[in-house]
C-alpha cells in the first residue's frame, strides 16, 4: 500500500474488485501450485491488505517492509515450507499474471532439476508476467548470506548473481515481448490494466495472454498509455543504492 509511485495500488479497484483479488483469482488457475500466501508488510498502512485477505479467505503473512527477502523467508516458514519444498514468487503488482506461464515455469524448474528457474533472466515475456521458481534451500541460503540492498529488497538477486552455486534455467517465449508493459507501478499502468479488464474480463474464465495480444493488435493505441516507463525501475534504483 505504501508504493511511492502509485499509493494503494494493489487495492485499487477494477470492475468492482481490488487488483489483488484479480491477481489471486488468476493465480488459482495454475495447476501446479498447492498453496498461495499473500506476503505483505507489518506497516500499519498495510492493515487493509490483511483485512481483505481475511475477507477473501487468503493466507496472509506480514513481515519487514524493506527487507523483502526476510519477509519471503519468514512467509515460507509460516506457510509450512521445508527443505524439500518449492517456492513460486509472483509480485503483487502483476494482475495480468498468466497461470499457463506460471505452470510452464514450474515444469521447467522440475524437469531441469534447477535450483532457480524464471522467465526474467533474460526477459522475453511482457513486464507483468514475471514468475520465479526456486528451492526453499536456495531461499534459505540467500536469506542467510545476502547483504546488498538489492539482494534484500528484491528477494532473488543473490541467487541469480551466483550461478556457480545455484543451477538456473530460463523460460523463453517464442517471440520477444519484453518491451510490453503489463505491470502496475504508475497511474498510466493502472489505466492500461483497467482498460484490458474492461474489454476482456469474464466471470466464467480467465482471459489469456493471447487474447491480450490480439486486443493490442486490434487497438495498438493502447500501447501508448504507459509506454514511457522503463522496465525494473525499482531494481535499478536498488542497484544504485548498492553502490552507495
Amino acid at each position: 500500500m505504501g508504493s511511492v509511485r502509485l499509493p494503494g495500488k494493489i487495492l485499487k479497484e477494477v470492475l468492482g474488485q481490488p487488483l489483488l483479488v484479480h491477481l489471486v483469482t488468476r493465480l488459482l488457475q495454475a495447476r501446479w501450485i498447492d498453496k498461495i500466501t499473500v506476503a505483505t508488510s507489518s506497516n500499519k498502512a498495510d492493515d487493509p491488505v490483511e483485512e481483505l485477505c481475511r475477507e477473501q479467505g487468503y493466507y496472509c503473512f506480514r513481515g519487514s517492509e524493506n527487507d523483502v527477502l526476510d519477509r519471503y523467508y519468514q512467509a515460507a516458514l509460516f506457510s509450512g515450507a521445508g527443505e524439500d519444498d518449492t517456492i513460486i514468487r509472483i509480485t503483487g503488482d502483476c494482475p495480468l499474471v498468466d497461470p499457463e506461464v506460471v505452470d510452464k515455469a514450474i515444469l521447467l524448474f522440475h524437469r531441469s532439476k534447477a535450483d532457480y528457474a524464471s522467465n526474467v533472466n533474460p526477459p522475453t515475456f511482457p513486464d507483468g508476467l514475471d514468475v520465479e521458481v526456486f528451492k526453499f534451500t536456495a531461499l534459505k541460503t540467500a536469506w542467510n548470506e545476502a547483504s546488498l540492498v538489492s539482494e534484500r529488497e528484491h528477494v532473488t538477486p543473490f541467487i541469480r548473481n551466483n550461478p556457480e552455486r545455484f543451477k538456473q534455467a530460463n523460460l523463453d517465449n517464442a517471440r520477444d515481448l519484453s518491451g510490453l508493459r503489463w505491470t502496475v507501478d504508475e497511474e498510466e499502468d493502472f489505466m492500461f490494466v483497467r482498460t484490458v479488464y474492461e474489454k476482456l474480463y469474464s466471470k466464467d474464465r480467465v482471459f489469456t495472454t493471447e487474447e491480450v495480444l490480439s486486443l493490442l493488435e486490434r487497438q495498438p493505441e493502447l500501447l501508448t498509455i504507459n509506454s514511457r516507463f522503463k522496465r525494473n525501475e525499482g531494481l535499478l534504483k536498488s542497484l544504485q543504492n548498492d553502490a552507495l
